[in-house]
């Protein structure tokens, strides 16, 4: 069952972002499904710090994944799909390879790549509401 949640400032990303690594705990791949500007990629620097890491965090839109190391070394890796022309691309680049490492898979525009996806991941749909509040449902999904 879908889980919604509003922020209205900036500040409470970071409690939202512990929230749902504590709710969905098991999971290690979301999907984040928001328009351009929504606020993707901040939230995903959050979860991110949430899960311990302290290396700096940015869109991955040009290298298409960024890797990230936690304190205790687990991997983090963050996907940007928005500029793939084809599923091929994310073949090439050997998504299984992430998608299916046990890492933690945050990844942005995930409706380019739809049909790889793993049947079991948590999606995360961010909207823009009044005075710029930004509404996260989030739903686990098993295909």
């Amino acid at each position: 069952m879908p889980q919604t949640y509003t922020i209205n400032n900036i500040s409470r990303l970071p409690a939202l972002a512990t929230q749902i690594i504590s709710d969905y705990s098991d999971k290690r791949v979301f999907a984040f499904y928001a328009p351009m500007g929504a606020g993707k990629t901040t939230f995903i620097k959050k979860l991110c710090e949430a899960l311990g890491v302290t290396d700096s965090i940015s869109s991955p839109t040009f290298s298409i994944v960024n890797e990230y190391r936690t304190a205790n070394g687990k991997k983090i890796f963050h996907f940007d799909f928005y500029r793939i022309k084809s599923v091929s691309e994310a073949f090439d680049m050997g998504y299984e390879d992430y998608f299916y490492s046990d890492a933690f898979c945050f990844i942005e525009w995930p409706e380019k790549i739809l049909e790889l996806l793993p049947e079991d991941y948590v999606k995360v749909s961010i909207s823009i509401g009044e005075n710029e509040q930004r509404i996260f449902t989030v739903d686990e999904l098993i295909d």
